[in-house]
């Protein structure tokens, strides 16, 4: 053969692949069949979009971590939303969404479903499982939960509301991002497709984003990965390494977020400038009685509340903070602190606080130090 044809055609085959800790990673978007019959083999691997061996394994090793038989991958978090949304939706549906929810999730259902004929209607996220059954209608398909909610932290009775809408026959879908899969085990509590933003907690470094879907039912696990096909996502061999790399730790970091979060959670108890602090952990959380009993743990994420101030002196504390990164995401090694209240105007129910709502995520950081800057904030607060 010719040295151009050698070039292109030899070193395509490592003559052995050594034993590592992690799968190897797999690039090629080219999968290469054994035979003319098994190119249209829907049993067999055809084509690198439905993921190699580090998206593969990944899968594995989040099935085994939200106890279900298959696992679907996303390049985002909401991207498994939205993407298991369409999966079950069609044009006609009607679709109840807590009040609380991820706002990207509020704006696909009000911009994106609305344009294809699905209704969206949001409910308080303080119904009971009851309440919330005397708004389905006879074309409800689907009920979309989050505990605790983005940015308020209110808690549902996430499996009495799976049971009553199973009865029905509606689905139920839960943002478990807080509980990661680990802290909280949706499908075990009846939830029909358990949905996370990997990009959290699981990878853990701010670093790679990515989400999942999953469930126990096989013909809804047929609608994910089909839509999953039809739409075509994927995500990188490189970035399912790096989110494998981050669950082999996440069983050992979460106890940390866990600890730390307690501890300035409850320092923020005592300050003066301190309305009250959301968290489901805290005996006096309004939701403590079911995290107490459906959870096995907490993460780093929670909500302060502040006594009346202006929006100039909530930026003052903000911008006086240096060991408190000032960002969106959470669930890395880093802390982090918002200003909430321009993401709550589009919310339906009252949101009835003293002041204003800021986000804190408390990282993997000494509890002692970050006290020290919120204190080093709170002064320049009261300053401005």
């Amino acid at each position: 053969m010719d040295e151009k044809t050698r070039l292109i055609r030899s070193g395509l085959q490592a003559p052995s692949l050594a034993r590592t800790v992690n799968p190897p990673i797999q690039r090629g978007s080219t999968v290469l069949m054994p035979s003319a019959a098994s190119l249209y083999d829907d049993s067999q691997l055809t084509y690198g979009i439905t993921g190699l061996s580090s998206p593969a394994a990944l899968q594995a090793a989040l099935a085994e971590l939200e106890g279900s038989p298959d696992v679907t991958l996303y390049p985002s978090g909401l991207a498994a939303i939205t993407g298991a949304m369409m999966a079950v939706l069609k044009a006609g549906d009607d679709v109840l969404v807590v009040d609380s929810a991820y706002k990207p999730t509020r704006r696909f259902c009000d911009r994106f479903l609305t344009r294809f004929g699905v209704t969206t209607r949001y409910y308080d996220p303080a119904l009971d499982a009851d309440a919330l059954m005397a708004l389905v209608q006879p074309n409800t398909r689907l009920i979309l939960l989050e505990a605790p909610g983005s940015l308020t932290f209110e808690m549902q009775d996430v499996p009495a509301i799976a049971a009553a809408a199973k009865a029905r026959g509606v689905l139920t879908l839960i943002d478990n991002t807080w509980g990661a899969g680990l802290l909280f085990k949706p499908l075990a509590h009846g939830v029909t497709i358990s949905v996370q933003a990997l990009t959290k907690y699981v990878g853990g470094h701010s670093d790679c984003f990515m989400g999942s879907a999953t469930t126990m039912d096989p013909v809804i696990g047929d609608e994910l990965g089909n839509a999953m096909w039809d739409v075509g996502w994927s995500v990188s061999p490189d970035d399912a390494y790096t989110m494998l790399r981050g669950l082999r730790t996440l069983a050992t970091r979460m106890p940390r977020h866990e600890a730390n979060g307690l501890a300035v959670a409850r320092w923020l108890e005592q300050r003066p400038e301190v309305a009250r602090v959301l968290h489901p952990a805290l005996p006096d959380d309004p939701g403590h009685a079911i995290w107490k009993r459906d959870f096995t743990g907490a993460c780093g994420l929670f909500g302060v509340v502040l006594k009346p101030t202006t929006q100039r002196s909530v930026h003052a504390f903000l911008d006086a903070l240096t060991l408190f990164g000032l960002g969106f995401s959470w669930g890395g090694f880093e802390s982090l602190a918002i200003h909430c209240d321009p993401q709550l105007k589009s919310r339906s129910t009252p949101l009835n606080f003293e002041g204003p709502l800021l986000r804190l995520h408390i990282g993997l950081e000494d509890p002692i130090d970050l006290i020290g800057d919120l204190e080093r904030g709170l002064r320049a607060l009261a300053a401005a």
